[in-house]
């Protein structure tokens, strides 16, 4: 079960370190190839994880 938080909580970093990237990138007319990689990653992380929920959810559904 800790492991479920754990990745949650990485994914919610990366979102927010590369939200917080683009937004320092952006006023400082910096690339922001490294914080949109950062944003891609994260929503990646994101539906993946989604996902594996969605599954293990409907599993212990079917099951009586």
């Amino acid at each position: 079960m800790e492991g479920f938080v754990v990745y949650w909580v990485i994914v919610l970093l990366l979102l927010v370190i590369g939200i917080i990237q683009l937004i320092i990138k952006s006023v400082k007319n910096q690339p922001l190839k490294p914080a949109l990689r950062l944003i891609i990653a994260s929503v990646i992380m994101l539906v993946i994880g989604a996902g594996a929920c969605a599954i293990i959810l409907s599993k212990l559904s079917i099951s009586h």
